[in-house]
Order: structure tokens, then sequence, then C-alpha cells
């Protein structure tokens, strides 16, 4: 073993002042590593066991501008006495919500032999009647239906015709010819793993107790081949319609997937998504990569031009014609981060982290007064109130810089904001953009929810049909569509064009098509 080098004692009085000084250096920037590491330990301790929230108490952070926060001029003087109505709640308000749902009517009536009085031996008659009303549930039922064509030819040209002619009466075409999948349990195993997050194994022990054996792999398949051969050519139809839009958001995710050629079970493969913004059709959809590279929103968005919302990935930088987007969501978490990671006394004092996610607070409550005006309005409206919050924000953010640590959580919620800056202002720029990329990381989330029930995809075939698969629910859902209702109807009726890439048949059965049938919408809550 080797011994480390001892540094030579000091002699002189110079000497020893230049060793104080440097051990003091030294001190200094151990406690600091120390404070950043404790910081790390209390925000891996909070995301551990602690509230998931990023809300701002309503007693925190009130001590910039108190006065002018709580201060509300055209609030009325309190009044001795307030005298206050709570409109009590009857049984109808409770049943309007269901009155959707059909109604069965069950009645209790005497027998014909009770209906005498006790006290004079008259008839009874019927003078009023009570009812009750219970919300019954039905289980899933399963039956094979059996779809016979009938073959006609003509007795006369059988017996004198050298030729008969044969006529088959038609039915729809199958969602799956030679196979026992119908458009109603292809419809209902999606609906269970892709919005439901219900695992194929966990569908198939389920199917078991109904007396069914579907292997997990049987219904892997049907996966795959409606996702194929129905569904992929809506998506790109889709696509292409989102393509046209000139605001979008993207966002991505880990997506495991086992059997991926080339590639170690263990190697991260993403799911990345891109949907439309709040004034466009609802278009969500997924694509499959196997790496995190940037080539691939560069070549799915490949014609797109305009907006993107994103996060701070520099794998959208390599997009053309396209102006990014950053999201505030993503500036303030890390400050709120780096607030929470601080010891609970230190939380409500005049501190950096405190301040920055004051700022981020401050835009994001002018977004909500602006949230149900006009584009326009609201392009006005964030010049007035926004800009100057930005220029002061801009302007903290350089002195800041300076007075923190820049490993630390605060340090770090600084820089991310400065190196974003460009990208966090753009929202400035049209009044329908957005302040955050909260629109995407909304719909990236079923996608984690369902990751965690069944962990991972097989194989590539099978990443690439669940995302189709999500596109098309998650598109529906966005629509205010029944999902399960939708699949069943598309699978009904994609199965009888002619043509699986007529344009105007897929506008047709498009998500946000206003000649869907009522069926496939959910009805609205009362």
């Amino acid at each position: 073993m080797t011994k480390r080098a001892e540094s030579p004692q000091p002699q002189t009085l110079d000497e020893y002042k230049t060793y104080s000084e440097a051990l003091e250096a030294e001190v200094n920037k151990l406690k600091k590593q120390v404070l950043m590491l404790l910081e790390q330990s209390k925000l891996a301790q909070h995301k551990r066991f602690g509230s998931s929230s990023e809300k701002t108490p309503l007693n925190q952070l009130f001590l910039f501008n108190e006065a002018e926060q709580a201060a509300n001029p055209a609030l009325p003087e309190p009044t001795v006495e307030t005298v206050t109505h709570k409109r009590k709640k009857v049984k109808g308000d409770r049943l309007a919500k269901f009155d959707h749902l059909p109604v069965e009517t069950v009645e209790y009536r005497l027998p014909e032999e009770e209906q005498v009085c006790s006290c004079c031996d008259g008839k009874l008659h019927e003078m009023s009647s009570e009812a009750r009303d219970e919300l019954v549930f039905m289980p899933a039922q399963y039956k094979i239906v059996r779809s016979v064509r009938f073959i006609y030819s003509c007795r006369h040209c059988e017996r004198n015709e050298e030729s008969t002619p044969v006529v088959t009466a038609k039915a729809p075409a199958p969602a799956h010819p030679g196979g026992l999948a119908s458009a109603s349990i292809l419809a209902h195993v999606m609906h269970q793993k892709y919005v439901e997050s219900l695992p194929l194994y966990r569908q198939e022990q389920q199917l078991l107790r109904h007396g069914l054996m579907l292997s997990r792999q049987t219904l892997a398949n049907w996966m795959i081949y409606a996702s194929e051969r129905w569904l992929e050519p809506l998506f790109h139809y889709m696509k292409s319609h989102m393509l046209l839009q000139d605001i979008l958001h993207a966002d991505e995710t880990t997506f495991p997937v086992l059997q991926e050629p080339g590639r170690k079970a263990e190697q991260k493969s993403y799911l990345w998504m891109y949907r439309t913004g709040h004034t466009s059709e609802p278009i969500v959809l997924y694509e499959y990569q196997p790496t995190r590279s940037g080539e691939h929103p560069r070549q799915f968005l490949e014609g797109f031009s305009g907006y993107l919302h994103a996060d701070g990935f520099s794998g959208y930088h390599k997009l053309a014609d396209v102006t990014l987007c950053g999201c505030w969501s993503h500036a303030r978490r890390k400050f709120d981060e780096a607030l929470k990671a601080l010891p609970a006394a230190h939380r409500t004092a005049e501190v950096a982290a405190g301040k920055g996610l004051w700022f981020c607070n401050e835009l994001f409550a002018v977004e909500r007064r602006l949230k149900d005006v006009s584009p326009e309005a609201r392009h006005q409206a964030r010049q007035e109130q926004s800009a100057p919050l930005l220029e002061a924000y801009l302007k903290w953010l350089q002195n800041a810089e300076a007075e923190v640590l820049p490993k630390s959580l605060t340090g770090q919620a600084i820089t991310y904001s400065l190196n974003q800056w460009d990208k966090l202002v753009a929202f400035m720029q049209d009044g329908r953009l957005e302040i955050d990329n909260n629109r995407a990381e909304r719909a990236i989330k079923p996608v984690v929810i369902g990751r965690k029930n069944w962990i991972f995809a097989n194989t590539p075939k099978g990443a690439k049909a669940s995302a189709t698969i999500y596109s098309i629910v998650e598109s529906a859902k966005a629509s205010g569509l029944n999902p399960y209702a939708y699949l069943k109807f598309l699978f009904e009726q994609l199965p009888q064009l002619p043509n699986l890439h007529d344009q105007d048949a897929l506008r047709q059965l498009a998500p946000w098509s206003t000649s869907l049938p009522d069926s496939c919408r959910v009805a609205p809550p009362k």
C-alpha cells in the first residue's frame, strides 16, 4: 500500500497564514458539497414518501410583495353578519346523471287472493305506488355467433341449361377471417390492456374463469393482426392530417422491449408521442423506436412547420422550420424540488429557490386569468402582463447565477432557465401557444401507467402494434369517445371498405368525425 505524501509543515507566519486560508477554502468547499448531497438526499426522500403535488402552499412565498398579493381594492368591507344559503340536494339531481341508461321496471303487486280488506273483506284497489332505483351490474357474457350464408341456384337452369347461376347471400366481412375473434372481442381485449392497463396474462386468467381457454399468445396475435390490418391505415391518415397543423406537442418515454435484434434486453427503447394543440382536432400519435436519437422526431415530423412544444431534450433541435416552445412546468418543477430539499424552517425565507418559484407562479397566474379569452386577446395581455415578469426574471437569473453553487438543485434550476430561455419565451409569439407542455405529459401518462402493469413488450412488432393502438384509443378519449365502442365500430366498418386507403372513407371514421354514431360517444355528464 502506498503512503499518501504529506504536505510540508509551515515554518513561517506567512506560510501559516497561507496554510490556514487553504484549509478554510477546502472546508467551505466541503460544506457546499455536503449541502448539495443533503439536498439530493432530502429530495429523494420527498419523491419516495412525500406528496407528488407541485402546488405551492398558500402560506408560502407570499413574502415577496406580500401587500400587493393580499390587497384587493375591489373587495367590499365586511359586514357584521353574512347569511349563506345552501341548496338542498334532491333525489332527482342524483338520478339525472344516469338518465342515459336503460331502465328496466319490475312491478310487485298483491296476488288476487290477497287483495281483500282485513277489516270488512271488501276488495282492495290500487291507491298509489312507491318506487326505488338501483344501479345494476351485468357481468360480461361470451357466446359463439355462427354466421351461416345460404347459397341459391336456379332449378330451371339446373335441368335445362349448361351452366347454373349460383348466388350467395351477403354477410358482413369479418374482422379476423378464419379466426374466432369478432369485432367486439378484439375491442374488449384492446380496451382492457391499453385503456384499463390489464396485461394479457391477467386477461388470460380472467377468461379462464369464464371457461374460455385462450392463451396470452393468441390474444397477442389478435392485437398485432388487428393493428396491422385495420388500424394502421387510420393511423397514417391521422398522421397526414396532423402534419398539416402548425402547433404540435411532443414527448417521449422509455418502452422496454425484450427481443430487440442486436440489442440487450435491459437496453432502453422509447415510445415517442406527438399530439395536436388545443386549437386543432385532437390527434394523439405514438411511435416506437429503439433509441432516443433526434433523427426519429425529424423523420416522423417531416413536412411539418410551425411551433413544437417540448421539454429541454436536445433531440428536438434537429427539426427544420420549427420553432421550439419550452415548458415552464419543467422550469418551475426544478425550483419546486430545490425548495422541498431545503430544511422546513428555511422554505419560507427569501431563498433563491423560493424567488425563482415565485416568478414561475406569477407567470402561471397570468395564464389562468387568460384561460377563456381569444388567442388575440391572450397575446395582447401577455405583452402587458407577462413581458415585464419575464424581463425581471431574466435579470434575477443572471444575478443569482453567480451566487449559488452550480451543481446545487437551485443552481441547476437557474441554469435550466438560462439555457432554455429562447424556447421558454417562445410562447409570447402567438396567443394560441401554451406556457407548458402539460398536454403532452398527460398524453404520455397512460403509457407510463400501463408499463407499470405489463412491464415490457416482447418484440418490436408488438411494440409497434402497441404504439398504433395507443394512438387510436388516446385520440378517441381526447375526442370524447368511448374507446371500447369506437374500437368495436372500427372493426365492424373497416373490413367492409373496398379500399382501406380511401381518404374520404377514413375521414368519416376518424375520431373527430361528426359522422360517427352517438353510440361511440361518452354520454355528457349532467
